[in-house]
């Protein structure tokens, strides 16, 4: 637990809306939602980013998102979800404890997720050939 963290401290309040819980993750409502049962999904233990936050830790919140997107499809009706993540400043990450927004998604929510670019690559080969492993 990161002492000047947010997210640390939210987790273990007993007033949090926690939707589920287990051993290594919480999910709970998000206080500013985009959507009708809008959640985070955030592990116990304090990782900065994806850069940090361990394998095992990583496995258990997507296996979280996967059992809350069951329920809020169940629940809420939900058609469909987004699930955001941001990891650094120059990706707009406010809250720097790993989280997954899982945003559910409903037909004709009229929210537009994915961002808007006029970026074209020159060349795919190149960056393919980079970043290989």
């Amino acid at each position: 637990m990161a002492s000047n963290c947010i997210f640390c401290k939210i987790i273990n309040e007993k007033e949090a809306l926690k939707i589920y819980e287990d051993e290594k993750t919480v999910c709970l409502l998000d206080i500013n939602p985009i959507s009708r049962g809008h959640c985070l999904i955030i592990p116990k233990k304090h990782f900065k980013n994806i850069f940090d936050i361990s394998e095992e830790y990583l496995r258990e919140v997507i296996s979280t998102s996967k059992k809350v997107s069951k329920l809020i499809k169940q629940k809420l009706n939900a058609t469909g979800v987004n699930i955001l993540h941001a990891s650094g400043k120059s990706a707009q990450q406010s809250v720097f404890h790993f989280h997954l927004h899982l945003v559910p998604r409903y037909k004709n929510d009229g929210l537009d997720t994915w961002p808007k670019s006029d970026y074209k690559e020159k060349s795919l080969k190149e960056v393919y050939q980079k970043i290989k492993k």
